[in-house]
């Protein structure tokens, strides 16, 4: 097993009833958030000092929920500020960038760490193809096109032209090119199956963030691992990871109640914004191929806000609890899913600082050494992979 230490950089201390978004940007202090981002980055790097596989990123735009318009940027600052965690760009939301800047940018942050960059080609959330003026509907499409475009920019040792549907360029040829040969870990989102089969047939990792049920999770492997199959390669473990809201404190009920109020921070003030702008979307849009998936979507925003945190953790879709506690659902969810890497969340909404830092050295200290050597790998997920 391994994990990533994942974090959004929450505006943690916001108070405004805002429920449309775009957020309002005179509710932004410049001197507040330069304190806020020291924290966070030095949160983050303190992640290697305890443990931590990776250290993961990724994009948001024009509200509280993160700060991380760019995660390059922060990617950039960790690359120096740690020496063996991987950088994990989880990560640009390709078909909203120039694909050949974010080709340059990835290799530069491989340069930068010596070889550690892992690689996020995310489709992202509805709402944030509005933040870019780009169509919704050609997300698809436009993330097909900017991956093998971006592939063969990494490999491709000759200028080459690129005459596409969405991209044209005269004449490639990227400096830097990056250490790790033929390319970065590549890792795509699995919020559905389709979603999970496309990742399948780019031979890249699946990503699976904040799954409504564990039963879900194993649609969505399962759905991988066959597409897979079908194309001519078998993912292991290790291709697979889960994020999860994870908080670790001295006692049960100490991680519940902070994790209810982070959790409750988060629904009602970050995502609530988010969750209206998506709906509407997603009402005029064909961001999801199938109904399937697009109710799917709403509904897991609807269930996530509804769900108290004991309901989740029964569901195993939480790590919450005392260090011992915390080792027995990250055991059953592998068991379960047969991940190789867990992504952790640990700053939830408001939830206070020293008590994720708190978190993470009860997770050095108690929790990694008791799940470093599990590998399981449920009977249903494997079978199907190998029929």
């Amino acid at each position: 097993m391994r994990f990533t230490y994942f974090h959004l950089m929450p505006w943690d201390s916001f108070t405004a009833k805002e429920e449309e978004w775009p957020v309002k940007n005179t509710y932004f202090d410049p001197v507040e958030a330069t304190k806020l981002y020291a924290t966070y980055i030095d949160t983050m790097a303190y992640a290697e000092e305890c443990g931590w596989d990776g250290i993961g990123c990724n994009e948001h735009h024009f509200s509280p929920y993160g700060m991380m318009n760019n995660c390059n940027l922060i990617g950039a600052m960790l690359s120096q500020k740690t020496t063996k965690a991987k950088i994990c760009m989880f990560g640009n939301l390709v078909p909203l960038l120039n694909p050949i800047r974010v080709a340059e940018e990835y290799t530069m942050l491989d340069v930068l760490s010596g070889g550690r960059l892992m690689t996020g080609f995310m489709r992202g959330i509805p709402h944030e193809y509005i933040a870019y003026n780009l169509n919704p509907d050609e997300s698809r499409a436009r993330l097909n096109e900017a991956t093998q475009l971006i592939k063969k920019a990494w490999t491709e040792p000759d200028p080459f032209g690129w005459e596409g549907e969405y991209y044209q360029f005269r004449s490639v040829s990227i400096w830097p090119r990056p250490i790790q040969q033929p390319h970065p870990p590549i890792m795509m989102s699995g919020g559905n199956e389709e979603s999970a089969r496309h990742a399948a047939r780019n031979r890249a990792m699946l990503g699976i963030n904040f799954i409504p049920s564990l039963a879900k999770g194993r649609e969505i492997i399962e759905a991988y691992l066959e597409e897979a199959h079908l194309v001519g390669w078998q993912p292991g473990p290790e291709h697979i990871l889960i994020t999860f809201h994870t908080c670790i404190a001295e006692t049960d009920q100490a991680a519940i109640d902070a994790l209810k109020g982070g959790v409750a921070y988060f629904s009602s003030t970050l995502m609530n914004v988010q969750r209206n702008a998506q709906e509407i979307v997603l009402q005029k849009t064909k961001f999801y191929k199938s109904e399937k998936n697009r109710d799917f979507f709403v509904e897991r925003l609807k269930k996530a806000k509804s769900r108290t945190i004991e309901e989740a953790i029964h569901d195993g879709t939480v790590l919450c609890g005392k260090p011992e506690t915390v080792v027995k659902q990250i055991k059953h969810a592998q068991k379960e899913l047969g991940v190789g890497w867990i992504n952790t969340n640990m700053k939830i909404g408001n939830i206070p600082n020293d008590i994720v830092t708190k978190g993470m050295e009860l997770f050095r200290d108690h929790v990694a050494p008791e799940v470093r050597d599990i590998e399981k790998t449920p009977e249903p997920v494997m079978s199907m992979a190998d029929a």
